[in-house]
C-alpha cells in the first residue's frame, strides 16, 4: 500500500498559480506584486522565480518590484518545492511597462487672451496600452480638482480666470496614472487693441509702394485682419467703410505695390479672432497722402502758403480745366477726424471754394479737393500758429531747375529789424533779409526749413518737396523735337524734288547735243 501511494504522489504534481497586482500593463515608477500561490499547504514550501526562462532565483512566494523600469517587463513564471519535490511551473505572466506618458497643455487661441474671448483648454496623454483617461485640471498649485474634462471651456473669458493651470490623468478602470502636466499660464487683458502704422512712411508720390502693418497690442496668433477707410462725417464721431479688396491684407499687411491718387485716405483696421468671433477695436487712424505728377483738379490757397496765423481769412479752391463745380474741400485734423467743408462748422462752402472766416489752431490740418467718384488733388498741410513768425513757402512741391523764394512773416508790423536766420534741417543757410532765393532749386534743397527772429521768435518747420522732371514731361519733349525735325524736312523735300529733275533734264539736253 505505501508503494501505490508514493506513485500517487509523485504523478499528481500540483502546478502554482501565479498573479499580478495591480495589473500585468504598468509605466514605470510603479510597483508590481507577484504571487505564486499553490493549492496545498505552504509549510516547508519553498519558491523559485524566473524571467524570459533565466536563471531562477530563491524568494518568497510573494515578489514586489518597486520603481519599476522598462528592463523590469518580461515573461514571469514561479514554482516551490518541499523536501526536493518540485512543482510544476506556473503559467507564464508577461509583465509590460511602458515609459509613464507625459502630459502636453494647450491653450486656444493663445495664452495671453482678452476680457470676453472664448478659452479651451486641453490636456493631452500619449500613453501606451491605455484605451481612455480621466482627466484632472488644477489651478495655482491647488489640490482641488478644478475640471474633469479633457477640455475646459471659458465662454466669456475674465481676468479671475487667469491663472496658472496643470493637468493630470488616470486611467479609467485601471490603476494608471500620467506624470502631472508643467503648468501653462493663462493671462487675460483688457479689450484687445490693434495698432496701425505705415512703411516706408505716409507720403508717398504715384508708383511708389507702400505698406499698412496692423498687428494686436501684445499677441500675434490667430488673428485676421480687416481693413476700412474713415468716411467723412457731419458729426464729431467717425464712420469706417470696409475697403473692397479688404481680404488680401487679411495677414496683417496691407500692400500698395504701385501708389496711385486714389489710395490717398485715411485708414483704420481691426482684427478678429476665435469661434465665435472676437473682435477688437478699431486701430488708430493713419492717413496715406500719395502725390501725383498731373492731379486733375488743383487746390488753390490765398493767402498762397501752408503757415497762417490765428484769427485770418483763409479760402481754399478747388480749379481744373473746366471749372466744375463738382468738386468739395476735405480735411484730415490733428483730432483724426474727416470733415467736408460743406458739411461741417469749420467752414463754409460755395461752389468748389471753401472759406475760412476767422482761423484757429484747429484748423490745423491737411486740405485736399476730391470728387464724388474719387478723383483728387495734391494734398495740402495747412498749420495755423499763435507764433510771432511763419515760415512763407510754396504749397506744392517745387521742380528741379525753378527758383524758389522763402520769407519769414510776422503776426504783427514788421520789426524794427527787418532781417531773419533761415535754418535748414536744423543747420543755419542765411543769416540776411526776411527772405531767402535760391536761384535753381536742385533735389538737394529738399528738406525741412524755418525762420527765426530774434525777439519775434522761431517760425514752425515747413518740409520742402522737390521734384525732377518727370520722364513723361522728357518724353513729350522728345517727341516735339521729332515732330519738329519731320516738319522740317517735310517743308524742304518738294524744294529738292525741284532741284533733283531740272539736274536730270540738263544733263539730258547735254548728252541728246
Amino acid at each position: 500500500c505505501f508503494q501505490i501511494l508514493n506513485v500517487f504522489i509523485l504523478t499528481d504534481i500540483p502546478t502554482p498559480t501565479l498573479t499580478v497586482e495591480p495589473q500585468s500593463s504598468l509605466f514605470t515608477g510603479d510597483s508590481v506584486t507577484l504571487r505564486c500561490e499553490v493549492n496545498q499547504s505552504r509549510d516547508g514550501l519553498e519558491f523559485f522565480w524566473s524571467k524570459n526562462s533565466n536563471t531562477e532565483s530563491t524568494e518568497a512566494a510573494t515578489k514586489t518590484v518597486n520603481s519599476l523600469k522598462v528592463s523590469d517587463g518580461g515573461e514571469y513564471r514561479c514554482r516551490a518545492q518541499r523536501r526536493g519535490l518540485y512543482t510544476n511551473y506556473s503559467e507564464p505572466v508577461t509583465v509590460t511597462i511602458y515609459e509613464r506618458p507625459k502630459v502636453k497643455v494647450s491653450i486656444k487661441p493663445d495664452q495671453h487672451v482678452f476680457r470676453g474671448e472664448t478659452v479651451t483648454l486641453r490636456c493631452d496623454i500619449d500613453g501606451e496600452g491605455v484605451t481612455s483617461w480621466k482627466y484632472s485640471w488644477y489651478k495655482d498649485g491647488s489640490d482641488s480638482v478644478f475640471s474633469d474634462l479633457q477640455e475646459h471651456t471659458f465662454s466669456s473669458v475674465t481676468e479671475s480666470d487667469a491663472g496658472k493651470y496643470s493637468c493630470y490623468g488616470a486611467e479609467r478602470g485601471g490603476s494608471r496614472t500620467s506624470h502631472i502636466s508643467d503648468e501653462v499660464t493663462l493671462t487675460v487683458s483688457d479689450q484687445a487693441k490693434t495698432v496701425l502704422s505705415v512703411s516706408p512712411q505716409k507720403w508717398l508720390t504715384e508708383g511708389d509702394p507702400g505698406t499698412l502693418i496692423c498687428e494686436v497690442k501684445g499677441s500675434s496668433t490667430g488673428w485676421t485682419f480687416s481693413w476700412y477707410t474713415l468716411t467723412a462725417s457731419s458729426d464729431s464721431s467717425n464712420h469706417y467703410q470696409l475697403l473692397s479688396d479688404s481680404s488680401r491684407g487679411a495677414g496683417g499687411n496691407y500692400t500698395v505695390s504701385s501708389a496711385a491718387l486714389n489710395h490717398t485716405g485715411v485708414y483704420v483696421c481691426r482684427a478678429e479672432r476665435g469661434k465665435p468671433a472676437y473682435n477688437t477695436t478699431y486701430s488708430n487712424t493713419q492717413p496715406l497722402w500719395v502725390t501725383g505728377v498731373s492731379p486733375p483738379v488743383s487746390l488753390i490757397i490765398s493767402p498762397n502758403r501752408t503757415q497762417h496765423f490765428i484769427s485770418v481769412s483763409l479760402s481754399l479752391s478747388c480749379e481744373d480745366q473746366s471749372n466744375s463745380d463738382r468738386w468739395r474741400v476735405r480735411r484730415y485734423t490733428d483730432k483724426k477726424q474727416l470733415e467736408d467743408c460743406s458739411s461741417s462748422r469749420w467752414g463754409s462752402q460755395t461752389g468748389s471754394k471753401c472759406t475760412i472766416n476767422s482761423t484757429k489752431v484747429w484748423h490745423t490740418g491737411v486740405y485736399w479737393c476730391q470728387s464724388e467718384s474719387g478723383e483728387i488733388s495734391h494734398h495740402v498741410n495747412i498749420t495755423v500758429h499763435k507764433a510771432g513768425a511763419i515760415l512763407e513757402s510754396p504749397v506744392h512741391p517745387v521742380m528741379e531747375g525753378d527758383s524758389l523764394t522763402l520769407r519769414c512773416l510776422y503776426k504783427h508790423s514788421t520789426p524794427a529789424n527787418p532781417r531773419a536766420d533761415f535754418y535748414k534741417d536744423g543747420s543755419l543757410i542765411q543769416s540776411q533779409t526776411t527772405e531767402m532765393i535760391i536761384s535753381t532749386v536742385s533735389k538737394s534743397h529738399e528738406g525741412f526749413y524755418y525762420c527765426k527772429h530774434p525777439k519775434r521768435g522761431e517760425s514752425p518747420k515747413s518740409w520742402i518737396s522737390v521734384r525732377g522732371v518727370s520722364n513723361e514731361l522728357s518724353h513729350s519733349e522728345s517727341q516735339i523735337s521729332v515732330l519738329h525735325t519731320l516738319s522740317s524736312v517735310l517743308t524742304v523735300c518738294p524744294y529738292l524734288l525741284v532741284t533733283v529733275v531740272l539736274i536730270f533734264k540738263c544733263c539730258r539736253m547735254r548728252d541728246s547735243t
